[in-house]
């Protein structure tokens, strides 16, 4: 994971407002436009490759009802989070039986198998490697795979700790959406708010590496305990994720 700020096209640099887990969502839109290409196609990933139609969930449980179980924050990081390197630390981790969430920004995560829209040319902070793997020992292809990166651990907060760990299914919301994805990667141990190339693809987001991604409004909902296996098959942690958001909206 690398941090930067989000610019727009005419080149103004847009401070990611972090907003905390009770104030309600809003799509905020980066200025400027994209080409197809910087948005990334606007397909949501599926099984071990294929890729199909994004739609507005993935699932059977809706947007609204997820973040009505997150609203409030009992939070459990020690400190609070920044959303970019120059930015102020104001996003807490929150924790709820089952889970732990947070509301942010989303960057690109761009990292991992050299691909068309993933290598050193579209992204300067590139790096070849995820925190975790796939079966096969590669790392993970992040224009494919919907994947969520934690923050490494540190005395604000150890993803550990919290029963999250590689392979882990992620419930994604924005703007409506909710897209399922795996804890894939690492970044910073003082910045939060990241996914990968696939994950905002799927979610109508910009995805382009350094042009993508929104300044708030995502929220993020790590089911504890879980794991998808093999970490590469989407079609699982839609299945289990699916099962686990139902469960957590009994249980809370």
């Amino acid at each position: 994971m690398r941090y930067r700020t989000h610019v727009a096209a005419a080149g103004t640099v847009l401070l990611a407002a972090a907003v905390l887990p009770q104030l309600p969502l809003s799509a905020i839109a980066l200025a400027g436009s994209a080409s197809p290409a910087e948005h990334g196609a606007a397909t949501q990933p599926s099984g071990r490759g294929a890729a199909g139609p994004a739609s507005a969930r993935e699932g059977s449980v809706a947007a609204a009802d997820l973040l009505a179980r997150v609203k409030d924050c009992a939070r459990i990081s020690k400190g609070l989070y920044r959303t970019d390197d120059n930015g102020a630390a104001t996003v807490p981790v929150c924790g709820a039986k089952g889970a732990v969430f947070w509301q942010a920004d989303m960057d690109i995560d761009c990292d991992g198998q050299v691909t068309a829209h993933c290598n050193s040319a579209t992204d300067r902070w590139f790096q070849n490697s995820t925190a975790f793997s796939q079966s096969d020992g590669k790392p993970l292809n992040s224009e494919k795979l919907p994947y969520v990166v934690v923050p490494a651990p540190g005395g604000t907060w150890d993803y550990t700790a919290s029963g999250i760990n590689g392979g882990g299914v992620a419930a994604v919301i924005h703007d409506g959406r909710v897209q399922y994805a795996v804890v894939g990667d690492t970044g910073p141990a003082g910045i939060i708010g990241e996914a990968s190339y696939a994950t905002a693809a799927a979610m109508g987001i910009p995805s382009h590496p350094e042009r993508g991604g929104v300044p708030s409004g995502v929220t993020y909902i790590l089911f504890r305990d879980s794991r998808v296996s093999p970490i590469e098959d989407h079609a699982a942690a839609v299945r289990l994720g699916d099962q686990l958001a139902k469960k957590f909206l009994r249980d809370n």
